[in-house]
């Protein structure tokens, strides 16, 4: 027997189908609950705890996908009226009924974006969900086919990014119809209800004499004291929607070429949003004269409910899991979510994509700031990689070896060589991973420490192996430049190790896993990181300088890039102001620790060790440092006191060297804001420890 959960109350068996028959289980039920006490159930032979805690409770709201829902089916809520065609006898009501289903779909879709169901937000809409039927109003058929294909875009986008693993409920379509080839002409049918919107708007605005031409238009409705302002309002939604759908297709064109494209698009859609909202002033001024002023949590700009719209009929696709309660964006807060949007893929769009891994390192850090939703961090994704190549041109070998001044066009072998392919796969993964959300991120961040240790390992025993078998001194005019290569990327292995363990204890200030009295071991292990990575970069500003000088001895008419030795230079020098900065913070925290002044890192549950094993295991793990770190922190900081404070020392040369820094940045205003920042911290703490010694 099957039940049919929230079917009709008559109890005769129906039909749904060739070889299914529903029968009506309610007097079972009920005559079960009066054998039944509190806390049992019925359940078969096989049924234990494991199945219990996947069982859905029948009747339940909350557990029974076919509760609350006002229509079995779309054929039913068609039947009963819900989406009309067309909305209404009155010009005017439709118009207003069409401005009001676009707003509620651009709150359903934002709503969809921040990890909701398809099915239960944009697909609510029974015009976007038979579009066939709205074929003969050619307003609303072409806004739903754009839709459908807009939808269809973000979709491919975040499968092809497997971004979807943050929130899997954003690519499950539920078995909706997605695919419908009539959507693929959708832009050509919206350009022409834009261009007889815009004849119309242009008979409003024409004086007498060209009017008498335009006569044969036919309005959009019979009120021509509104007639302007409804065109307006339609043509300032319709064109976001055209311009939207345009600008994530020139996004996905191979190698970046669609970006500069996508940017002009992109300043079209913010201004018609802006036009959007202005339009809100007209569209309200019904509910306003009728006392309907609370405009904040309405999902239309007219603080009207839409027609065509019901939640619950699609809660039946999600079975087998419970239904999810919706609360959609309001129509407000829906085009704030789009200006972010549009934000963050013009950024993206502006983004140079030089072949330099720093810069692209430094522009995905600086992204990840203005926490980008998912549908942008999937865009930056498929940017960066594609074919396994970063931006579908160049191998992760050739930008590695840039990184080194290093020219590996004539070393073909080496693209094939174990270890490289190694190196491309893990850097297409920690792309891929600095590209997701950042609890997700510091997740996979740790774990990838580990590969990249282990790998980090494997070369170094290689390139000692294949050292060992070289009688020959190691030049390029003896010996095997191949090597030359290899032993220089496994030096600057160590530096991209320290950096991901940076970013990965970085992101623990972002997520708010520390607290105040962790502070202390925090920038301790930040300072133990920051000094070797420090130090590995100022390695490869000497492998670069050598590469360089080298090169001009042999060519007489060789250019050096200074712009990129200043470039690392300076880059290292920062990293020495935060070493700095890390380390005065750790001592002084200590002293004032020692001196009782600050809080313990003590608990009724945890001891100190204990919290530092749950904060920086994954490093131990990947052996940095490959002492005993806990040991070391102990010892280091166990006899500070207050009277004698080498943090004084360390601020001091951090707020110099930041003066310098921020003349190379003078340009840079990401850069510059960080490295003003850091001086402040620094000139602030001279202050304290001034206090302190006193």
């Amino acid at each position: 027997m099957q039940s049919e959960e929230s079917s009709s109350i008559d109890n005769e068996p129906r039909s749904c189908g060739d070889n299914s028959v529903w029968a009506h289980v309610s007097p079972l039920l009920s005559a079960a609950c009066n054998d039944l006490h509190e806390g049992e159930l019925i359940h078969g032979d096989n049924f234990n705890l494991f199945a219990a805690m996947s069982a859905l409770e029948i009747m339940d709201p909350k557990m029974d996908s076919g509760m609350v829902s006002t229509f079995y089916s779309i054929d039913e809520a068609i039947e009963s009226g819900l989406a009309p065609v067309p909305i209404s006898s009155d010009s005017t009501l439709n118009v207003q009924s069409i401005i009001d289903i676009m707003d509620h779909l651009l709150a359903c879709e934002a709503t969809w974006h921040m990890g909701h169901s398809l099915a239960q937000t944009v697909f609510s809409c029974i015009y976007v969900l038979k579009p066939e039927r709205t074929s003969s109003h050619a307003l609303l058929h072409s806004f739903c086919r754009v839709i459908r294909a807009t939808c269809r875009a973000l979709v491919s986008v975040v499968s092809d990014s497997r971004t979807n693993e943050e929130e899997d409920l954003f690519t499950m379509t539920y078995g909706l119809s997605f695919n419908g080839d009539e959507d693929a002409n959708c832009l050509l049918l919206l350009n022409a209800v834009e261009e007889t919107i815009c004849r119309q708007l242009r008979a409003c605005n024409a004086t007498s004499s060209k009017r008498r031409v335009l006569e044969e238009l036919e309005p959009l409705q019979t009120n021509s004291q509104l007639e302007e302002s409804f065109c307006n309002a339609l043509l300032c939604r319709i064109r976001f929607r055209k311009h939207f759908l345009h600008a994530l297709n020139c996004m996905r064109r191979p190698q970046g070429r669609g970006l500069e494209l996508a940017r002009k698009h992109i300043a079209y859609c913010i201004a018609e949003l802006d036009s959007v909202l202005s339009s809100v002033e007209f569209l309200s001024l019904e509910a306003v004269e009728n006392g309907q002023i609370e405009m904040e949590e309405s999902t239309t700009g007219s603080g009207r409910h839409p027609i065509g719209f019901d939640p619950t009929l699609n809660k039946r696709l999600s079975a087998p899991t419970p239904p999810r309660a919706v609360k959609l964006l309001s129509w407000k807060k829906a085009i704030d979510y789009y200006v972010k949007l549009l934000l963050n893929l013009d950024q993206i769009c502006a983004f140079k994509l030089e072949p330099d891994l720093d810069a692209v390192l430094q522009f995905v850090v600086q992204f990840q700031k203005s926490r980008p939703d998912l549908v942008a961090r999937a865009h930056l994704q498929l940017l960066l990689v594609q074919d396994g190549k970063l931006y579908g041109r160049d191998t992760f070998l050739t930008i590695c070896a840039r990184s080194l001044a290093l020219d590996v066009t004539k070393n073909h072998g080496l693209h094939l060589n174990e270890h490289i392919l190694q190196l491309n796969q893990l850097m297409i993964n920690l792309l891929k991973i600095l590209c997701a959300n950042t609890p997700w991120q510091r997740r996979k961040l740790g774990k990838i420490l580990n590969d990249w240790s282990i790998y980090n390992v494997q070369m170094g025993i290689t390139v000692s192996h294949m050292m060992q078998q070289v009688t020959a001194p190691r030049t390029p005019k003896n010996g095997d430049k191949s090597l030359l290569i290899l032993n220089y990327i496994y030096g600057w292995l160590e530096e991209q190790i320290h950096w991901v363990a940076l970013r990965f204890l970085v992101l623990g200030f972002d997520l708010e896993l520390y607290s105040p009295s962790e502070y202390c071991m925090v920038y301790w292990y930040m300072y133990i990181i920051l000094w070797k990575l420090a130090e590995k970069a100022h390695f490869r500003v000497l492998i670069i300088v050598h590469t360089e000088e080298r090169k001009a001895k042999k060519k007489e008419d060789y250019s050096r890039d200074m712009a990129r030795e200043d470039k690392i230079s300076l880059w290292v020098l920062l990293l020495k102001c935060q070493t700095s900065l890390a380390q005065g913070l750790a001592v002084m925290i200590a002293a004032l620790r020692n001196e009782g002044m600050c809080l313990k890192s003590q608990g009724p549950f945890n001891s100190e060790n204990e919290k530092f094993i749950q904060h920086f295991g994954l490093l131990k793990k990947a052996s940095l440092p490959k002492y005993d770190a806990y040991e070391s922190f102990s010892e280091s900081t166990s006899h500070a006191r207050l009277d004698y404070l080498p943090a004084y020392e360390c601020f001091r040369d951090a707020q110099k060297m930041a003066k310098d820094i921020k003349v190379g940045y003078a340009i840079d205003p990401d850069k510059l804001a960080e490295v003003v920042g850091l001086e402040q911290v620094a000139e602030h703490n001279i202050c304290d420890t001034r206090f302190f010694q006193k």
